[in-house]
């Protein structure tokens, strides 16, 4: 257990000695409506729920390092929670709900390292957008969680600040990456549910890792204000949790118009009211989905994930939709569109950097290669950016990286996929979110290999979710991931509700049983 972690539990109240007490209620694979019932018919206090999350991270952190550190405040935000409950005050929909936070998510009350080590002091002036809606619905942030550094990795959780994080479900096993910090800990119920961030993978990946549902949204409806980024042009932020319900509870108040993040102004006025309204078990009735082989390698895919993903196309098939198979379009050809990719980590650290203000630790990220604060793998990706301006905007640079909605290749991307879907009267498509299992801790890149997550929605900005497929070798969790049209965030959350609801393939982790009261 890290230094920071071991003090803020300490600050907690030493609960390593406590145990988990007698909550009134099995945190461990709880979810958000379940804990509320609890609350309000007094089963529980908001301060038991805290300290029961707080013993798991103390009773198996050790196994998993998944926590970065914990809130020091955080059971005396219980407190306050409960007396505003005993006082009968309006509480917000999230209340008592106990999150966990990726460690590239802005904080003012928690250091913020983004991975690296030459952040280790930062403490940044205010809360990302999305960590200030959470806390404004009542939500505990309970504790932050490792990643990958600078989130460069989506194959594995290796950070130069808190290092390596496991797999909850294979502890040989990697997490994925970068947001495998998150998915682990919501996995072992460290938190109800958590915040990740997704450039090309890392919400969607870990969590099909991690038997979790992990959603990335179109680009343009949520807020990345405050969140370490990676590339701007790509980078979502969103909740990965155990079930569809509570994602979509969570999603429900992080997106939305943010005048900070400025490509939130296209999807100004586009989110829906209400997602949890769009949760109907009989959700896949009639619908029309189309089966993506392309992304089906024959050669690359594991033969348990090819047979779970048949399983997941019968089970679509038998809750009334109807299935496309195949659904014909070439993915690979639209990714060797001239254009497609460019560098801009350094510039948008620029701008990161400056938002921390004149205690900012450093102007350049690229001071790290002169400290020699990186770990050995970051290293060529870092170099890579060396020729890249440092405070001139991609778009004005040469060759110019324009904006997504400025992005031709990218544009051309997704009117060619919109238009094959239309062309099939598609509501939706899927596919595996991973073809490989878990690679091996110590091989993570080595054994990288059918990632899914990295082919359609970021370069088009469509919105994607993962859901629990099942499980191969009884073993590694995989997901179905389901890409729907732009904005359509509520056909995916009905899809992914009645494909769950109906093959409930989510179990928990055998290594981390609930503790004895």
């Amino acid at each position: 257990m890290g230094l920071a972690l071991a003090g803020a539990l300490g600050a907690c109240g030493g609960l390593g000695d406590a145990g988990a007490g007698d909550v009134g209620l099995d945190v461990a694979e709880t979810t958000i409506a379940r804990l509320h019932e609890a609350l309000r018919g007094g089963e529980t206090t908001c301060r038991a729920v805290v300290e029961a999350h707080l013993a798991r991270i103390d009773a198996y952190e050790s196994s998993l390092n998944a926590i970065t550190v914990v809130n020091p405040r955080a059971l005396s935000r219980a407190d306050e929670l409960d007396a505003a409950l005993a006082g009968g005050q309006e509480l917000g929909p999230l209340f008592c709900v106990p999150m966990l936070v990726k460690d590239n998510f802005d904080t003012h009350d928690m250091v913020t390292t983004g991975g690296s080590v030459a952040l280790a002091s930062n403490l940044p002036p205010d809360d990302a957008f999305m960590v200030r809606k959470i806390r404004e619905a009542d939500a505990i942030v309970i504790a932050k969680t490792n990643m990958a550094e600078w989130a460069f990795s989506p194959r594995q959780t290796v950070s130069s600040s808190f290092d390596t994080t496991r797999n909850a479900y294979a502890l040989d096993r990697v997490p994925a990456g970068s947001s495998g910090g998150t998915a682990s800990g919501v996995a072992a119920s460290f938190g109800l549910i958590g915040l990740g961030s997704d450039t090309g993978n890392s919400i969607r990946g870990p969590s099909a890792h991690l038997a979790l549902v992990g959603i990335r949204s179109t680009i343009g409806l949520t807020s990345r204000d405050g969140v370490i980024p990676l590339s701007f042009d790509r980078d979502v932020a969103g909740p990965m949790g155990r079930t569809v319900e509570d994602v979509a509870r969570v999603f429900d108040v992080v997106a939305g118009y943010d005048p900070a993040d400025p490509y939130t102004e296209a999807g100004r006025g586009r989110r829906e009211e209400d997602y949890t309204r769009f949760l109907d078990a009989s959700g896949l009735d009639g619908a029309r989905i189309g089966a993506l082989r392309s992304l089906v390698d024959p050669e690359e895919t594991d033969a348990a994930i090819a047979e779970r993903f048949e399983e997941a196309l019968a089970d679509l098939s038998r809750l009334g939709a109807e299935v496309v198979d195949p659904f014909d379009f070439d993915v690979s050809a639209q990714l060797e569109r001239e254009g497609m990719f460019c560098r801009r980590f350094r510039y948008d650290m620029w701008e990161y950097l400056r938002s921390l203000g004149d205690d900012r630790p450093m102007s350049d990220v690229l001071e790290v290669l002169e400290t020699g604060q990186y770990s050995e793998y970051v290293e060529r990706t870092l170099r890579r950016n060396e020729d890249t301006p440092l405070d001139v905007h991609p778009a004005r640079g040469y060759p110019p990286c324009p904006d997504y909605a400025e992005n031709e290749a990218r544009q051309a991307y997704l009117d060619a996929l919109v238009d094959a879907m239309d062309a099939e009267g598609l509501d939706a498509v899927v596919y595996p979110s991973w073809l490989c299992v878990p690679a091996h801790i110590d091989r993570g890149d080595q054994e990288y290999c059918g990632d899914n997550s990295q082919r359609v929605a970021p370069a088009t900005g469509m919105p994607a979710i993962t859901v629990p497929m099942g499980f191969t070798y009884d073993r590694y969790p995989a997901g179905l991931q389901i890409l729907a049209r732009p904005y359509a965030e509520g056909l995916l959350f009905r899809l992914a509700y009645a494909y769950e609801q109906s093959t409930t393939h989510r179990r928990p982790p055998e290594d981390f049983p609930a503790l004895e009261p």
